[in-house]
């Protein structure tokens, strides 16, 4: 890591962290035991977690560790998956569904473990809000927090809307289904951490080194412009920007569009005015919005998902007036800075976590719920590797569908789709 560092992707997160050096790019012919593609949370997670039991292992990046979602990400780690309960239940039976569950809680916890374990400094705060805007909502989260106390064993608060305006100053939302297990951190910083403590065990990490072919076989192989790494066993982490490495994968995956602001220094008093208690809070819309505050007493914000892959125009200003809905003694405050990159959506919302071949893994499918989720699939990922695939075989047991269309229809036939929930949040 000699080299001069080189810029990251831009983002407020970027900005407020020292410039890291450059990891050395791949060059030349490597074997090791297992090789990882992809430097962000899950590629990261999963190496640390295999270094902590001894193997090899080699990562892979295309560009900077933790470009992607990871580094760019709103910053909420919240227990569960991208889809409610119900729908795991649907899908896998109440019996999984309830295994599935108390795995993340388990990815919870071992995120926590490592911050402290590894001394990973990413401003971690604790408390998550999940908030109602309408009467349809609140309902459905009411009904959500009985079944999970009841039936999962997972007792959360209900706060009405006085309880929840004394810590949340804002006029917009119903109530509140706290849960004080799930928190906020700076994405980028953790994912810089983790690249750290997966070095201190011994992981070969190469930047700026995209793999454009993967040879499966009895020692697979993962070969970039300068060089290759052959492995006993192969782990693919790249959700979103695969690029035709596995195309079946792919095809079961959406990357989408979602943008996060950030507004100048507040200062602390007004920024705690805001959030007395510096908790996460999301909105349970379709097209949700999310925010919380930095250490340095900034209002992060985001929200407002493209799925046409394209950037909506007018970004800071559209993200300004959402801001401005939920906070309206924010009136003389815009965004400092917009940022946006892509996250991976199955059809079901549900993880996509497996294996390719006996000796190629994957996990993706994170669908905007990947800051805790991450880790567990590093962990579970390992763990197969290593032969003790019980919790890999839960969550393959989950079905998951191609998008409809192919390459060139699935993102017009989505964007049709969700105007429909859009217009839903909109009317009830």
């Amino acid at each position: 890591m000699s080299q001069a560092g080189q810029p990251h992707a831009s983002s407020w997160y970027a900005d407020s962290l020292p410039a890291s050096p450059l990891r050395p790019a791949l060059a030349g012919a490597h074997s090791t035991d297992v090789c990882v593609l992809g430097a962000g949370y899950t590629g990261l997670s999963a190496a640390l977690s295999l270094a902590e039991r001894g193997y090899r292992v080699t990562v892979l990046e295309a560009q900077r560790v933790g470009w992607g979602a990871s580094g760019r990400n709103g910053g909420q780690a919240i227990v569960g998956y991208g889809c409610e309960v119900d729908t795991l239940e649907r899908l896998v039976g109440p019996a999984d569904a309830r295994r599935l569950f108390d795995f993340s809680r388990e990815g919870m916890a071992l995120l926590r473990h490592r911050l402290q374990h590894y001394r990973i400094d990413c401003d971690w705060r604790d408390g998550h809000a999940s908030v109602p805007i309408r009467p349809r909502q609140e309902r459905a989260l009411r009904a959500g927090l009985i079944e999970l106390a009841e039936r999962y064993d997972y007792p959360l608060q209900w706060w009405d809307r006085a309880q929840l305006r004394q810590q949340l100053d804002s006029p917009r939302y119903r109530g509140a289904m706290f849960d004080a297990a799930s928190g906020h951190l700076q994405p980028l910083a953790y994912a810089q951490g983790l690249a750290r403590a997966a070095e201190s065990l011994g992981v070969v990490i190469h930047e700026q080194s995209p793999v454009v072919q993967l040879e499966r076989g009895t020692r697979p192989q993962l070969r970039t412009a300068h060089g290759t790494v052959t492995a006993g066993h192969v782990v693919i982490a790249g959700n979103a920007l695969l690029q035709g490495i596995a195309p079946e994968l792919e095809a079961r995956i959406m990357p989408v569009g979602t943008y996060v602001g950030a507004s100048p220094v507040l200062g602390a008093e007004r920024a705690h005015a805001l959030i007395r208690n510096d908790m996460a809070v999301a909105d349970v819309s379709w097209a949700l919005d999310y925010f919380r505050l930095s250490a340095d007493h900034r209002l992060l914000f985001g929200g407002h998902a493209s799925y046409s892959a394209l950037p909506p125009p007018g970004l800071r200003a559209l993200m300004t007036r959402r801001m401005h809905q939920v906070f309206p003694q924010l009136a003389d405050v815009g965004m400092e800075q917009v940022w946006g990159g892509y996250v991976d959506i199955t059809r079901n919302r549900a993880p996509h976590w497996g294996r390719l071949t006996p000796n190629v893994y994957f996990a993706q499918g994170f669908s905007g719920h990947g800051v805790a989720a991450t880790g567990l699939a590093g962990a579970v990922l390992a763990e197969a590797i290593a032969g003790q695939s019980q919790r890999l075989d839960v969550f393959e047991r989950i079905p998951h569908r191609r998008f409809p269309g192919g390459r060139l229809l699935r993102t017009p036939l989505l964007v049709a789709a969700m105007s429909w929930y859009k217009l839903r949040d909109a009317l009830w």
